[in-house]
């Protein structure tokens, strides 16, 4: 009785301290793996702030000074004059209202092109040549904007261009694209559109591609007009992609610069100076950096603001998915 009890005890006695030691073991591990994962975070990190926090401070804190690079003059301390005078700037305003007109102008183009191409090649999934396609209209959004500027430059060219040569070939004047007030910003603005309509038809194909088919077969069966699965049925699965492609464009818009800086250099006067042109010319011909830098923290406020439109709607959809679980 008393071996059998010695050896039960230690039976119980063995397994008893094995948990103990792989606790132990596990926890090592754990911190050790923590150690390595932080570790190979600290390039990410250092760069981040050198290249990002860094000037972002910098950027603020000159934005209080009156700092001109050419000027004798050093650096003055004056406060929230930059901000005061951006309030009472006149070109700076009609550069942020032509700005903000450009954006939704050109989302709500861009949108609904988009919207009718990706409709399109998702109805045609068995068009012969659909992938060769596919390739050739996606080919403008993935060319760099100065290739692009350059090569439309060069087509709308009054003189040696293709644009004018067949429109002169017809028998009527050329037409000063580039140069002409009336004809400056539309003709930027449809250069956008080229570009940038496939992106907006990508992201209506990824949000058709989300609608389930088991729907649409049940649309089918129901016998529901083209409306009505619209409306009912591919809406309410697409609509958060369709937003999110929205939002990118309009963060995206807002800043664009070297495609308006290259085909017309804000011209002709300033009918085509966008607000990053006009931060430019300060930052970079005049050597503003106090004034320009108030200009930029300004801009950066208007793209957070933005940004955190896209963060609402990504966490409406989160929210709306746990709303649908539980």
């Amino acid at each position: 009785m008393s071996e059998g009890t010695l050896a039960g005890g230690q039976e119980d006695a063995v397994p008893s301290r094995t948990p103990k030691r792989t606790i132990k073991k596990t926890k090592l591990r754990f911190s050790s793996e923590s150690l390595w994962s932080g570790g190979l975070l600290v390039p990410v990190l250092a760069f981040f702030i050198l290249m990002n926090v860094v000037p972002t401070i910098w950027m603020l804190g000159l934005s209080f000074y009156d700092y001109t690079l050419t000027s004798a003059k050093g650096m003055e301390f004056i406060g929230f004059d930059n901000y005061a005078r951006l309030i009472n700037d006149g070109p700076i305003q009609l550069a942020i209202s032509r700005t903000f007109l450009f954006m939704v102008l050109a989302v709500i183009i861009q949108t609904a092109l988009g919207a009718l191409i990706g409709y399109l090649f998702w109805r045609s999934d068995r068009m012969p040549g659909r992938r060769l396609a596919l390739t050739l209209l996606f080919t403008p959004m993935v060319l760099a904007p100065l290739s692009s500027g350059l090569f439309w430059r060069l087509i709308l060219d009054p003189v040696f261009g293709l644009v004018n040569y067949a429109i002169t070939s017809l028998g009527f004047e050329p037409v000063n694209f580039l140069t002409n007030p009336d004809w400056a910003f539309p003709t930027v603005l449809l250069v956008d559109t080229w570009m940038w309509t496939p992106f907006m038809a990508l992201m209506t194909l990824a949000a058709l591609g989300s609608v389930p088919k088991a729907e649409l077969e049940a649309a089918q069966v129901d016998n529901l007009s083209l409306w009505q699965r619209l409306i009912h049925v591919i809406i309410p699965y697409a609509k958060f992609i369709i937003v999110l492609g929205i939002l990118l464009r309009t963060i995206d818009v807002f800043k664009t610069m070297d495609l308006v800086y290259l085909m017309t250099n804000g011209g002709p006067g300033d009918r085509t100076e966008l607000i990053a042109v006009g931060l430019y010319r300060l930052a970079f011909q005049s050597f503003n950096l106090g004034y320009s830098s108030a200009l930029a923290v300004l801009l950066l406020f208007i793209a957070i603001a933005l940004t955190s439109i896209y963060l609402f709607v990504l966490n409406l959809r989160a929210r709306k998915e746990l709303k649908e679980q539980s």
